[in-house]
């Protein structure tokens, strides 16, 4: 039975990794669709923004009590996987508490009763952050971006986490009393602090039900680890991983400084100076496109934001143009993105490595012209996001082609368009007459 235990865990164990490096292999290839962009420079001030905003979670301290209790769902993640690394190995190897016998008892202990803390913190967490969602019910939580499967996939996390904790510390009290009562294999830890609360629910078991009880929940606790491992790919929890990529390579321009395309600005130069125009270079290759209408014309950095998106609608809250009633919403425009880029995904998937156009594209079936004219880029949503997601940059691409490629424009911004094309300045007035008032004047 020994073997088969090992055996089985080995099989669970090799199809879970599979299955996640099959997917996240999908998510790269899906990501790297998109244009090439080098953000590379300054790495100094790069891994000090993945040790502030994506580790530190700087930005989500302007609203303190939340920050706190999201940051103890997060350390709960990245420090209980040590005790899921002693769970991993003790399945591969057939052993128990393989720790406790490499590392001192009093060390060991103190490293359990850290993890246990952690975990009932993180459970009463859960148990909040449902609340707010379904009982307060916060109005970013109650938008339309999220209905249907995105608003239960965060309930369904928040449900996992609290199921996966609860086995965690149910497994340990269990162990406490199979430890006093001698039993083989259990060897002492020292007492647990948490778990140690729920011992007098379990003194009146036998020990056959106790170790039952205490390999149910071993096993259901990596089980449920590694369905959640596989469930992140699907769900906006990926940015528990994506956010320290997407924070080292977040743009370090200033704030609200866009990227212009030099051919674009080489025009207004020349009109400008035709001098200049006689002594340009011959531009190079094919004309380049304007604009994004699809995901392939987008940034890999663009697409990796799309990925990155947590859902959590601080950009939507704060923008201008969403609180005024217009159809504009920076969290629907990173989420209809990677809805996107999934299907595209899907598409190469299906036939055999290659795209076969589908006859759609982002800009007009994903995303409406309306919604990209309603953008003040005033970059509140830039600023209220806490992972360095851009949805402006998006939406300037999108509106770019619009313009540019489709000649898709309101006639207020038409006329605009024709004053600054023939008098270099929004208004109908030539450059010889601009002063004239002046003359008038005296």
């Amino acid at each position: 039975m020994h073997i088969v235990s090992i055996v089985a865990f080995i099989a669970l164990l090799a199809v879970s990794v599979y299955l996640f490096a099959k997917k996240a292999g999908e998510i790269r290839r899906n990501i790297l669709l998109g244009r090439d962009e080098n953000l590379n420079d300054q790495p100094n001030v790069r891994w000090r923004n993945v040790v502030l905003l994506a580790l530190g979670q700087k930005k989500m301290f302007k609203n303190v009590p939340v920050a706190l209790m999201h940051f103890i769902i997060y350390a709960g993640f990245i420090i209980i996987n040590i005790e899921v690394l002693e769970i991993v190995l003790d399945g591969l190897l057939g052993k128990h508490r393989l720790f406790l016998q490499l590392l001192p008892q009093g060390l060991y202990n103190f490293l359990i009763n850290a993890f246990e803390v952690l975990a009932a913190l993180v459970l009463v967490v859960c148990i909040v952050f449902l609340v707010r969602r379904n009982v307060l019910k916060l109005k970013r939580f109650l938008s339309n971006d999220l209905a249907g499967w995105p608003r239960s996939d965060a309930n369904y996390i928040l449900v996992t986490e609290i199921v996966l904790m609860s086995l965690f510390l149910s497994m340990n009290a269990a162990d406490q009393v199979l430890q006093a009562q001698g039993s083989e294999h259990y060897t002492a830890t020292g007492t647990l602090w948490v778990s140690n609360l729920l011992v007098p629910a379990f003194n009146s078991f036998s020990t056959d039900t106790l170790i039952f009880v205490e390999r149910a929940a071993w096993w259901l606790h990596i089980v449920g680890i590694f369905a959640f491992l596989n469930y992140l790919p699907y769900s906006k929890h990926l940015h528990i991983l994506l956010a320290f990529p997407n924070a080292y390579y977040g743009r370090l321009d200033v704030q609200g400084k866009m990227q212009n395309m030099p051919a674009i600005q080489n025009e207004v130069l020349y009109a400008m100076d035709p001098a200049a125009a006689a002594n340009a270079p011959a531009p190079e290759g094919a004309p380049q496109k304007f604009g994004a209408k699809d995901v392939f014309d987008l940034s890999w950095k663009n697409l990796l934001d799309a990925y990155s998106c947590t859902e959590c609608g601080r950009c939507t809250s704060e923008c201008p143009a969403n609180l005024t009633g217009k159809k504009l919403s920076p969290r629907a425009i990173m989420m209809k993105t990677r809805d996107r880029l999934e299907e595209v995904g899907k598409n190469i998937n299906a036939n055999k490595g290659q795209f076969v156009d589908d006859g759609k594209s982002l800009l007009h079936d994903y995303i409406s012209a309306e919604e990209l004219r309603a953008c003040t880029t005033c970059n509140a949503c830039v600023e209220a996001c806490p992972v360095s997601i851009s949805p402006l940059d998006i939406i300037l691409q999108q509106r770019r082609f619009l313009i540019m490629e489709e000649s898709n424009a309101p006639q207020e911004w038409n006329g605009t368009f024709s004053n600054i094309e023939n008098n270099f300045a929004p208004w109908k007035f030539s450059p010889d007459e601009r002063d004239k008032w002046v003359s008038e004047m005296a």
